[in-house]
């Protein structure tokens, strides 16, 4: 699936070239070229923002993209995004699940009988890039415990359903530029980390070139943040505005704080994930990150897994900011052929970033930031939080200590017998966990 025909950019800073990779010749809008011809300083900016500069420099119209917003959004230098500068940002695509994406549908679909009724052609009515709709959350588990569990769920699911589904894979065929996973897939936001996501997205150009651009996104899931982790920038919004981007609209906003997050070392033995996720996250909520983009660079991340960056990208919402991006690397690479991803595709992304400036080195320089936080990865250690409060981190080793003194602190008054603590609500433990 590809977009429609992109328009030319007007290119003020003269900056289309042409790039080779797999044996297809793509064009796209250089960051260096760019940088020598008028923007100076491109170079040091953090990489999601050299991603927003790329989209600005591709979306160049005059109209609701200017060669000013161009040099404004450059000098974010300046003032590190606490000017408030406005600019439209274009995503590549648009990831919908089920609650969202049905109600899109209908209204592609009554838009049509509008055209119709107005005399004109139905079938002009199309999403202008490309959406995924996921069915996800969806399989209700009747059979279980048997090798035939999964298959059997899955087909009830299509009985109790199948006037919805029949109705989304009508508008898969009806419409250019609209795909649907089908459900018992996978959850949406995993499904768009493994398959939907290819890092560099191609499409058509008026010219007749094909055109190679940084994939972006918006979703309609709040976690859509997880495939920040695969160097693709993207956060969740609601359902107005992922319906104003598929039908091609800008999504305004305003140029970003970012907050740089460096990481050294290695994570110890027995140390996972969500020690260091819950770490991260009580970190950052204590700086305020909310509104921002984290970035996150330093020599650490030569020793982490694409597995552990999706896990702290997926929890942006938790810590407030608007994403956790990771910049391309080797184990971007890396994760794009463990899953299955073409040999082309990967090529391509190599030779883009680096191209581009967006492929960090073990030795690359680091990016100028608005603030910036560090953490030595060997220090994280095995925690506690409660269901609720991902921010209450409490240190393995501080439990039982931190337990007995809130026995004392928070549940016996001075010569009274220790109160028994209410139970928790169950709905305390039913939270989406992403």
């Amino acid at each position: 699936m590809s977009a429609v025909t992109a328009p030319l950019s007007l290119d003020s800073f003269k900056c289309r070239r042409t790039i080779a990779a797999a044996g297809q010749t793509y064009t796209y809008y250089s960051l260096p070229d760019a940088e020598k011809n008028g923007l100076s300083g491109l170079s040091q900016l953090p990489f999601s923002m050299k991603v927003l500069i790329e989209n600005l420099l591709r979306s160049e119209d005059g109209r609701t993209v200017s060669k000013q917003d161009i040099i404004d959004a450059v000098k974010w230098l300046d003032d590190k995004g606490k000017a408030g500068k406005e600019i439209g940002f274009r995503p590549a695509r648009v990831l919908m699940q089920d609650f969202t994406g049905v109600p899109a549908v209908v209204d592609l679909a009554a838009m049509r009988d509008g055209m119709l009724e107005l005399g004109g052609d139905p079938k002009k009515i199309n999403p202008l890039v490309p959406v995924d709709l996921v069915i996800d959350h969806s399989v209700i588990v009747d059979e279980f415990g048997s090798p035939k569990a999964m298959q059997q769920n899955v087909e009830l699911e299509y009985e109790r359903n199948g006037e919805r589904y029949k109705f989304l894979k009508w508008g898969q065929g009806a419409f250019q530029n609209f795909r649907v996973v089908p459900p018992g897939t996978g959850i949406c936001h995993q499904v768009n980390l493994e398959y939907l996501a290819q890092v560099v997205w191609t499409a058509p150009a008026a010219d007749g070139s094909i055109l190679a651009y940084p994939d972006t996104l918006v979703g309609t899931d709040s976690h859509t943040t997880m495939v920040n982790g695969l160097a693709v920038l993207g956060w969740g919004v609601g359902g107005i505005e992922a319906e104003a981007a598929m039908l091609g609209q800008p999504q305004s906003m305003l140029l970003p704080e970012v907050v740089g997050f460096k990481l050294t070392g290695k994570l110890k033995e027995g140390v996972t994930a969500t020690d260091l996720v819950l770490t991260v996250t009580q970190m950052l909520r204590k700086l305020g990150v909310v509104n921002k983009f984290v970035e996150f660079y330093g020599p650490g991340l030569d020793n982490m897994t694409l597995a552990d960056r999706a896990t702290i990208a997926n929890m942006a919402p938790e810590y407030g900011a608007t994403c956790g991006f990771f910049p391309v690397d080797r184990e971007t690479l890396n994760y794009l052929e463990l899953s299955g991803r073409s040999k082309e595709r990967i090529a391509l992304v190599e030779a883009f970033t680096q191209a581009q400036g967006l492929f960090r080195e073990s030795g690359s320089p680091d990016p100028v930031f608005t603030a910036t936080l560090s953490l030595d990865l060997a220090d994280v250690e095995p925690s506690l939080a409660g269901p609720k409060r991902p921010e209450g981190r409490v240190a393995l080793s501080a439990a039982k200590p931190g337990f007995l003194a809130a026995l004392e602190t928070e549940y016996k008054k001075p010569g009274e017998a220790a109160k028994r603590p209410a139970m928790p609500s169950p709905r305390a433990y039913g939270r989406h966990r992403g």
